[in-house]
């Protein structure tokens, strides 16, 4: 690394002596004329303009959970936390004073900007290049100020946009590098997403709840809600809608009248918490009239029905949650399904706007999912449940189900932990490896998880501890033993399955 930093004073770059993400980042700070002798991160804000960033900034929600995660590491090694936006600029820092201190004295400090083409090489600016979590070693930092650090830093994705918030960084003196930090930010980074990603759903079903009366009272004509960001969250629509709506309306230029492809055209209104679109009304057509003769005075034979269902059985419930096989009844009547079917139907449960094959076989099978297999899945099952049941173009069903998962889900958005953790009966779907079931599993275990362990009541954490979530979680068990009086019986058991667990972990 001498030797790459000494051919650089005499004006060549060998790149390989470098790995070959230093060697790149290397390129791109020169070109940006980076000098590795005597650059240093500019200051964009100041104290007062700082808080009023970080006040408006979508990672100020989770700040709380990277330092939860974060804390007692970067502590133990003498690291720095620290927290950027998109641009590189420092939001949050935070660590033991000394190496508060040392970080001072070389500017890696709040305010300043860490962008490759500012301040060269280092893993808070070429995580944001590479969009990659990644680690930067002593002399790998193209400044030579910077030679006796260390960092590592990973990026943060909005899950709403996909676009780069920020990134997680772990910087500290050389001699308190550990390897594992990169794994360590990735999974902070995973983390983060993952509560943005539960505050998101949250906030589409208060969407769904407040504003589903705007969408409906628009009667025979087709419109859709939108979030703030454009994403299609709920519809109204007849089956002749000629409308196929993608998963994200442009609305950056605002209120009124919109561009929906093919010719079409829709009106966006803005709402207090997203927007409504009015999509045309749909063309009547005349149905052909019929040329066959009935004999006078007899009644017409009834058309043949087609399929095995009734056109109408009443409501149809959804059991989803907890370790038995899924449980359907429509009217009343329990049908047999299989844990493909139930997983269309939880997807379209989440989704009351409806699907389209493709989103399904995404949701189903991941990147390499066939729409045609999914057509013929959602044939079946239309065939079970009745036309009148799940509808399409896109898939949707009728009516809102009566749902265990989307009761948890109502519950946790109100706030109301108790009801939600009495309703939460397991997991979602605990035998589908469907990468949205697997998502939404996790999304909602973690937030009920995070939902009692925040209130800090004794009873819910005690009724978590003795539930598959929370038996063998030490954090619930730590929680559970400093809520309770030490002589209480729940406490000793608490405490004798937490040492247990530590036990075997060391």
């Amino acid at each position: 690394m001498h030797r790459a930093h000494e051919n650089l004073r005499g004006g060549a770059h060998n790149g390989g002596t470098l790995r070959s993400v230093v060697s790149a980042s290397w390129n791109r700070s020169l070109r940006a004329r980076v000098d590795p002798e005597g650059s240093a991160p500019p200051l964009v804000y100041g104290p007062a303009e700082l808080r009023e960033v970080r006040s408006a900034h979508p990672l100020a929600a989770v700040v709380p959970t990277l330092h939860r995660i974060l804390d007692s590491a970067v502590d133990a090694s003498a690291q720095l936390f620290i927290v950027t936006d998109a641009d590189g600029r420092i939001l949050w820092r935070e660590g033991a004073a000394p190496v508060r201190t040392a970080a001072d004295r070389v500017l890696l400090t709040e305010g300043t900007q860490w962008r490759e083409d500012t301040i060269g090489t280092n893993a808070m600016g070429t995580a944001l290049a590479t969009g990659q979590p990644v680690q930067i070693y002593s002399a790998e930092h193209l400044v030579h100020a910077y030679h006796t650090w260390t960092c590592a830093a990973c990026p943060i994705t909005d899950p709403d946009t996909g676009r780069m918030l920020g990134t997680i960084d772990v910087s500290g003196q050389q001699d308190s590098v550990h390897p594992a930090m990169v794994q360590l930010v990735s999974a902070a980074a995973e983390l983060a997403e993952q509560e943005l990603r539960v505050r998101m759903m949250v906030a589409d079903q208060r969407l769904r709840e407040h504003r589903l009366p705007d969408l409906h009272r628009l009667g025979g004509q087709p419109g859709a809600l939108l979030s703030q960001s454009g994403r299609v969250i709920a519809t109204h629509r007849r089956e002749d809608c000629p409308v196929t709506l993608p998963e994200r309306v442009d609305t950056s230029h605002g209120s009124g009248r919109i561009d929906l492809g093919g010719g079409v055209h829709g009106t966006l209104e803005p709402l207090p918490e997203g927007w409504l679109l009015r999509l045309p009304r749909p063309t009547a057509r005349t149905a052909p009239r019929s040329t066959a003769r009935t004999p006078t005075g007899s009644t017409p034979a009834p058309r043949p029905r087609t399929g095995g269902a009734p056109d109408a059985t009443g409501p149809l419930a959804l059991h989803l949650l907890g370790p038995d096989s899924p449980v359907v009844r429509l009217g009343g009547r329990r049908l047999p399904v299989s844990l493909r079917h139930a997983e269309i139907l939880a997807l379209l449960a989440l989704h009351p706007e409806g699907r389209t094959a493709e989103q399904l076989a995404l949701g189903l099978y991941g990147e390499n999912g066939n729409p045609a297999t999914v057509r013929v899945e959602v044939h079946r099952l239309r065939a079970q449940l009745g036309r009148r049941v799940l509808l399409t173009r896109p898939y949707r069903l009728a009516d809102a189900p009566d749902c265990d998962l989307l009761r948890v889900r109502a519950r946790l958005a109100a706030g109301d932990v108790r009801a939600a953790l009495a309703a939460y009966r397991g997991e979602l779907l605990s035998r589908s490896e469907a990468p949205e079931i697997r998502a939404v599993r996790d999304e909602v275990a973690a937030t009920l998880r995070t939902s009692v362990l925040e209130l800090g009541d004794s009873d819910l954490l005690w009724q978590l501890a003795c539930r598959d979530l929370g038996r063998e979680d030490v954090a619930v068990l730590e929680a559970l033993a400093t809520a309770l009086p030490r002589t209480s019986p729940r406490r000793a058991s608490a405490v004798q399955r937490l040492n247990a667990l530590l036990a075997a972990d060391g």
